[in-house]
């Protein structure tokens, strides 16, 4: 089980665990790759993106990506909390799409890799500060990709 650094013009960080191989990057907590075996033994990438960031940057359907702080649509880019009314940016339309604007997948996370036993990981952390496209208080979120020798892919 091992992790390997490397760039595509930002960091990427390699998984390797028997014939599972996946690929990170902490812009957007995006999975990159993920090769795996068929019935044959022959390996090939299963996951949609691109080989490049340029790819990223441009604009796409959210390939690999962490979404955050909400997933799917907020109708007319407000919500109400505890009476408050919230508005947040609208990226979709008149509406708030999967966080918005500069939502997790546009940000750049903090990475530890990790690997031991059967398992080589990935440590992703990302502090959104309030009034962060619009949403209320601090939210500190962490995300650890998992890789198993068993052909497991764990998002935790």
């Amino acid at each position: 089980m091992s992790v390997k650094r490397s760039t595509i013009g930002i960091e990427l960080f390699t998984l390797k665990a028997g014939p599972y191989t996946a690929k990170i990057m902490p812009y957007g907590g995006i999975l990159t790759e993920l090769h795996v075996p068929d019935r044959d033994g022959n390996t090939a990438d299963v996951v949609l993106g691109f080989r490049d960031l340029a790819g990223y940057l441009a604009g796409h359907p959210y390939f690999g990506a962490t979404i955050g702080r909400f997933g799917n649509r907020i109708g007319q880019a407000r919500f109400a909390l505890d009476g408050k009314e919230y508005r947040l940016a609208a990226n979709n339309g008149a509406n708030h799409l999967h966080g918005g604007i500069r939502g997790f997948d546009k940000v750049l996370w903090d990475a530890e890799p990790f690997a031991g036993g059967n398992d080589a990981g990935l440590r992703l952390s990302y502090t959104s500060r309030d009034g962060e496209e619009g949403y209320p208080g601090n939210l500190s979120v962490v995300l650890v990709y998992t890789l198993t020798a068993e052909g497991d892919l764990r998002l935790d």
